[in-house]
């Protein structure tokens, strides 16, 4: 690749430490709060997803706003967050799961390389896995990617990332 070839990345990934960090508030505000603080909820972070069991349908209404008031709070995307159905759990209670969304799909990945294609020529989108690499001969090149891209209404989260 030549030196006078810019780039960079398009992903869809979060900062994990904000998310921790997001939980532990709306745990702390769940415990506080005076209509949640009996219901034992219980927030459980896995791998990628959220395990959520709490009293009712209403209280799980109130930890979701309250989950995603902190994480907006954390400049985390609410696109990440995928709501599975809810289950009964034991004890006449509720769980549900929260995908976590990670990484571009292959289907994304080539919706972005498309969108690049058909409006700017003078930029290249490649699919690397699942990420989008863009790259271009100048800098505002790619800054007109980034906008072209920004104005887009995505199913995901996205980071422009590897800037060089």
């Amino acid at each position: 690749m030549a030196s006078s070839t810019y780039s960079f990345d398009i992903v869809s990934d979060f900062d994990r430490q904000e998310l921790v960090n997001a939980l532990d508030q709306t745990r702390r505000d769940v415990s506080s709060r005076y209509d949640l603080k009996d219901t034992k909820t219980t927030l459980d972070l896995g791998d990628e997803a959220i395990t959520i069991e709490t009293a009712s349908e209403m209280t799980l209404d109130a930890v979701k706003d309250v989950l995603q008031q902190k994480a907006a709070k954390r400049d985390l995307s609410l696109k990440i967050f995928e709501y599975g159905s809810i289950e009964s759990a034991s004890g006449n209670r509720i769980r549900t799961e929260v995908k976590l969304k990670k990484g571009l799909s292959q289907e994304l990945a080539k919706q972005i390389s498309k969108l690049i294609r058909d409006n700017l020529k003078k930029v290249q989108a490649s699919i690397q896995g699942d990420s989008v690499r863009i790259s271009a001969k100048s800098k505002d090149d790619l800054q007109e990617a980034i906008q072209l891209v920004k104005q887009e209404d995505w199913p995901v989260a996205l980071q422009f990332t590897n800037y060089r």
